[in-house]
């Protein structure tokens, strides 16, 4: 298991990797916080604090901008991540089923991270791929054109 002092030295250490690399610009607030993100697989509060110090900018700012992006998480995230399109042209195509589909077979609602930690099921304004929706995507896996049939056969491939 890993201590606090593990845990912190890691934030730490993500922070000033993404406050060098962006040579600590406070335009480059989303790219940072995209970085440690990535990094960490998620915005611990501790990193929040450290980067609103270091580039000087409000705790609000930094926090707001942390919990508006879908693509960023202020919270732990579970080892799958399901990032579901809710935009229309996916609505329109059968997105609702597959919805309820997907929260059916994870017991999760938006938001939700399983208690055993191996799925996150989130949503997303768009991911871009209309022309195939319904869409989802599981840890950077895309998959479209979706049916309710194949919920249980691609969630099945992260066992």
């Amino acid at each position: 298991m890993t201590s606090q002092t593990e845990i912190a030295v890691s934030v730490t250490e993500a922070v000033q990797n993404a406050l060098d690399y962006y040579e600590k610009k406070e335009e480059e607030l989303i790219p940072i916080l995209s970085k440690v993100n990535r990094e960490l697989g998620f915005l611990p509060q501790e990193a929040l604090e450290q980067i609103s110090e270091k580039l000087k900018v409000p705790k609000s700012k930094v926090k707001s901008v942390a919990s508006f992006y879908h693509m960023l998480s202020t919270k732990p995230l579970g080892r799958h991540v399901i990032k579901f399109c809710e935009n229309a042209p996916c609505h329109v195509a059968g997105g609702g089923e597959i919805w309820s589909a997907l929260k059916d077979a994870t017991h999760l609602q938006a938001g939700e991270t399983s208690p055993d930690g191996k799925w996150s099921l989130v949503t997303t304004s768009c991911l871009g791929l209309c022309a195939v929706g319904p869409v989802m995507v599981i840890d950077g896996d895309v998959y479209g054109n979706l049916t309710v049939d194949k919920v249980p056969e691609i969630l099945g491939r992260y066992e």
